[in-house]
């Protein structure tokens, strides 16, 4: 297994989609533990502060996914907004299997954008894994704190309606972390972020990838702007 270490890396989840910064190999031969992080890992993040920075990352060897997708969740729901103050109870699949357009309406504009506003679609795979979550922990609300991001930095999954920053009051990050990342058949990416709370969980393209973030997410950085020009329509208008 190859151990990556991201050294200097910006903030949150967010810019996960290719993981930035200055990268140093550690080589091969690591022991992946519980949750895909290695011993290595463990070790290093002791020393976070001083030699490795910020970030620790790495990709999740195939033999560590599943050989399928798991069976079709529930497909029930219930998601909270940090920055909207603002619920949806939904079942997002129909009788015959398909998904239910007003459902996948009503979470869109629960993910909408914190800083403009917009809404965009939300990819269907991050909402069957966000149920998965829904049914595994008793249907317990789940807390978006970021949802879909309409930014200057496209790169980020938050971007393109892939990715959410999630909590579940009561229930240990650290659970919900190891229970999303058992859903990955390939294409997932899983953030901790043990200084804010919260567990990112993206939707991408091949290789799987899992990471650590010790830094304090900056909501208000430069690159999660809105592009430049852009003004926020008023409610009345």
């Amino acid at each position: 297994m190859l151990l990556t270490v991201i050294v200097g890396a910006q903030t949150a989840g967010a810019d996960e989609g290719a993981p930035g910064g200055r990268i140093a190999s550690m080589g091969h031969g690591t022991h992946a533990g519980p949750c895909g992080r290695s011993s290595a890992a463990s070790r290093l993040g002791k020393h976070r502060g001083k030699r490795v920075g910020k970030m620790l990352g790495w990709p999740v060897p195939d033999k560590e996914l599943l050989a399928e997708p798991p069976a079709r969740p529930s497909g029930d729901l219930r998601i909270y907004s940090i920055s909207y103050k603002e619920e949806a109870t939904v079942h997002i699949y129909n009788e015959d299997g398909s998904y239910n357009l007003q459902a996948l309406a009503d979470v869109n504009h629960i993910f909408k954008c914190r800083r403009s506003g917009l809404e965009h679609d939300i990819d269907t795979r991050l909402l069957t894994i966000l149920s998965h979550v829904y049914d595994h922990f008793g249907g317990k609300r789940i807390e978006l704190l970021s949802g879909y991001r309409f930014q200057r930095r496209t790169t980020s999954n938050h971007f393109h309606g892939t990715a959410a920053d999630i909590r579940i009051p009561g229930i240990d990050p650290l659970k919900v972390r190891a229970f999303v990342s058992t859903l990955d058949a390939g294409g997932m990416g899983v953030g901790w972020y043990p200084k804010v709370g919260f567990v990112h969980v993206d939707v991408r393209q091949p290789p799987s990838y899992r990471w650590i973030d010790y830094s304090r997410s900056n909501p208000d950085a430069r690159d999660r702007q809105p592009p430049r020009g852009f003004k926020r329509k008023s409610p009345e208008s």
